[in-house]
């Protein structure tokens, strides 16, 4: 569960800018739906970022993955490896570090884990814990230029490695790689709880989905009900097993080879079933169509989308989904966050975060105004990122729940849209 990302000069992000998932208490609207509470905090199911083209959302959430990969790719780095760092470029000799925190909560703690890096080396690095939101925050360790401290009493796994860190890998990595029970209980969490995604390259995903769908497990079946109720034109998705195929062409001394070494390696194939209909329009049979030559691009994009979306409701962890409304009908984005939303069909606080231009979504029955955030570029082209319970407007009062918030955005009052020049 996800309560809070900072991220600090990375691509357009040059100050320090923090994205909220922990919900405004000040605010009443959807508290019963939208909002879920575990061990004291409350926290939102879902969450919608706005802004116009080039304005950062791509980035921030370039950043959730830039941190995730490197915590997850320290343990291979070798000695003097560079790091992939991305600072702001358009800020005249900017060498300052990129940095990156999350507090997220898993088990009974809330974690704050962070780091600063430039390309040749990690520059800090801290982990804190607590257990409720008023309680104090233990230190797990904190690492600077001079070296790294641990508390002993609170974090006894990391004693003798401070010296064994090389200068380009996280000390939290080492420790978990070495059998550290909380270093690998932050790791699995970026490993299995969080996960980021395209929803423009939505392709690299339809392996994954067909997969989900060939099990036929609790969550798959979810997943076809779902598409069942979108009434797309076929009655039913069915998958199954083909042998890999084999060029006419190869060589008869590659042959055996091929079969021998690909014989395990059947792919599964996906077909939506169709009606067949007589003159009358009576029904009279049912046709399997190759799913990914048949269906629109639309449609393909929903199938490669499921396998993450309901894995993510049934395992009640945090999808990141980057242009989730790309080739997708405005009604079927609302069901699909009315998924997240909606306690009856996400009873283990799953939750979204995703980049979107559509305004449909921007009314108080789908999303509170705490759930509405924007980016914006300022004049030194840097991006901004803001709720919309944050803005004050000029008559000094902050947006109401009763306001009309697609009409407001539109018109420019909240910002985060295109400025279009006139010839």
């Amino acid at each position: 569960m996800l309560l809070e990302f900072t991220v600090e000069n990375f691509r357009s992000f040059y100050g320090k800018k923090t994205l909220v998932l922990e919900a405004d208490k000040a605010l009443k609207e959807c508290a019963e739906s939208n909002l879920f509470d575990y061990i004291k905090y409350t926290m939102l199911r879902s969450l919608a970022l706005y802004g116009a083209n080039s304005s950062g959302k791509s980035n921030l959430v370039s950043a959730m993955y830039a941190m995730k990969m490197c915590i997850l790719s320290s343990v291979k780095l070798n000695d003097n490896e560079e790091l992939a760092y991305e600072p702001f470029l358009l800020m005249k000799d900017n060498n300052r570090p990129t940095m990156f925190e999350i507090i997220f909560i898993k088990g009974d703690y809330c974690y704050r884990y962070g780091f600063r890096y430039n390309r040749e080396c990690i520059i800090d690095e801290w982990l804190f814990r607590k257990t409720t939101p008023r309680s104090k925050e233990v230190m797990m360790f904190v690492r600077d230029e001079e070296g790294i401290c641990i508390d002993e009493s609170n974090f006894p796994e990391g004693i003798g490695y401070e010296e064994k860190t090389n200068d380009n890998r996280l000390f939290l990595s080492l420790c978990q790689q070495l059998g550290g029970e909380i270093s690998r209980q932050v790791i699995s969490w970026y490993q299995s709880d969080f996960n980021v995604i395209s929803g423009l390259n939505n392709q690299q995903y339809r392996a994954y989905s067909k997969l989900f769908f060939h099990k036929k497990d609790i969550s798959s079946t979810d997943a076809l009900k779902f598409f069942q109720k979108l009434k797309l034109g076929f009655n039913n998705i069915m998958t199954h097993e083909e042998d890999p195929h084999i060029p006419q062409d190869i060589p008869v001394e590659l042959k055996a080879l091929f079969q021998r070494e690909s014989q395990s390696k059947k792919s599964i194939e996906l077909d939506s079933i169709h009606n067949v209909y007589s003159e009358e329009g009576t029904v009279v049979g049912t046709i399997n169509l190759s799913f990914e030559d048949h269906e629109s691009s639309g449609t393909n994009k929903l199938f490669d989308l499921s396998g993450p979306v309901f894995e993510t409701l049934y395992a009640g962890s945090v999808l990141v989904i980057d242009e989730l409304d790309a080739k997708m009908h405005p009604l079927i984005s609302q069901y699909i966050i009315g998924l997240f939303n909606n306690p009856e069909t996400n009873p283990k606080n799953a939750q979204l975060i995703f980049t979107t231009h559509d305004t449909h979504l921007l009314s108080q029955k789908i999303l509170r105004r705490d759930q509405i955030w924007f980016t914006e570029k300022d004049a030194k082209e840097q991006t901004d990122l803001y709720s919309l319970s944050d803005i004050v407007l000029p008559d000094g009062t902050k947006p109401r729940n009763d306001a009309n918030y697609e009409k407001n955005y539109i018109a420019g009052r909240y910002g985060a849209i295109p400025y279009i020049l006139n010839d």
